[in-house]
């Protein structure tokens, strides 16, 4: 819906990994239909951003923490830079939902957040939104979503609600679990990297810690070997539910290459660091050394 403020042939800069289902909107609906152009930029090297911009630029996409590798991006400094060129920002802010990550008061124009995510919190129901804080872009959403029709059902909207009231919550939990879990892995013998903002050794830290909350509730793991090894390794898991989905009260795990990020060519996914051996975890409310636990069974019967 963000998009519909945008003319046609707007040109749009991205972070670089951004969803897998970014992607396929961008490049493969928007750029057949409308005309949009994206240029993927580290949107933390302001020299890159600047070099991206066109007379037709119109949007800076950001997505922060990305997914599933979790990079960050600097909210402050791209709005900022944004405001100077007279660009529109906007924030995919679905792994952090406002409880952990607040984009309006680091100076994005909108955040868009799937609300079957963490906001519904409970895998059942389908839903998206837009916030903003600027009331003419408000009029003009609210114009988009009741022209094309994307307005949600009184029963999603209200399981929605239903599951704000439980959000802090789930989210204090889910974000603790995942810490634990990251901490758990972070040096298994198995495990290539663990991508995660709250770690101490991840490259981002400190921003994560400047903007963030706490590191999220998303743990991405790279494992050694092959896909083989690592379909035999989804196979020993007994708690970790293979899914597409995130944010709900159970964990799940997604294999990137084959779900989320399917659509892409393997040039593609590997070209933003996705492999047949990358896994990213969902971790839910359950005891969190139920969940380790889990992961380790998998890992050390896949390395003996």
């Amino acid at each position: 819906m963000a998009l519909e403020l945008l003319p046609a042939g707007a040109h749009i800069i991205a972070m670089c990994g951004v969803y897998g289902g970014t992607h396929r909107l961008f490049d493969k609906l928007r750029a057949r239909n409308n005309g949009l152009s994206v240029d993927y930029v580290d949107l933390n090297d302001l020299d890159a951003v600047a070099a991206a911009v066109k007379p037709s630029t119109a949007m800076v996409w950001i997505e922060t923490p990305t997914n599933p590798l979790l990079e960050l991006v600097d909210i402050a400094a791209i709005c900022q830079f944004a405001r100077e060129h007279a660009l529109l920002t906007c924030v995919d802010n679905t792994f952090a939902t406002a409880w952990n990550q607040t984009p309006l008061s680091l100076g994005a124009d909108i955040v868009m957040l799937s609300t079957s995510k963490y906001i519904g919190g409970h895998s059942d129901m389908i839903g998206g939104a837009l916030v903003t804080a600027d009331e003419t872009l408000a009029k003009k959403i609210d114009f988009a979503k009741t022209t094309v029709g994307a307005i949600a059902s009184p029963f999603d909207a209200y399981l929605a609600l239903r599951g704000l009231k439980t959000l802090d919550l789930r989210m204090q939990r889910q974000c603790d679990n995942a810490l634990n879990v990251a901490t758990a892995l972070e040096n298994h013998p198995a495990i290539e990297a663990v991508f995660y903002p709250g770690l101490p050794s991840h490259p981002q830290h400190a921003l994560c810690q400047t903007q963030m909350r706490s590191g999220g509730a998303v743990v991405t793991i790279q494992l050694k070997g092959t896909r083989v090894e690592s379909e035999r390794f989804l196979s020993r898991l007994r708690y970790f539910i293979l899914a597409e989905s995130l944010g709900g009260v159970e964990s799940m795990i997604n294999h990137s290459a084959s779900m989320s990020h399917g659509s892409m060519s393997e040039e593609e996914r590997e070209a933003m660091g996705v492999f047949d051996t990358t896994f990213r975890l969902s971790v839910g409310i359950e005891d969190s050394r139920d969940l380790i636990d889990d992961l380790l069974y998998a890992l050390d019967q896949e390395a003996s």
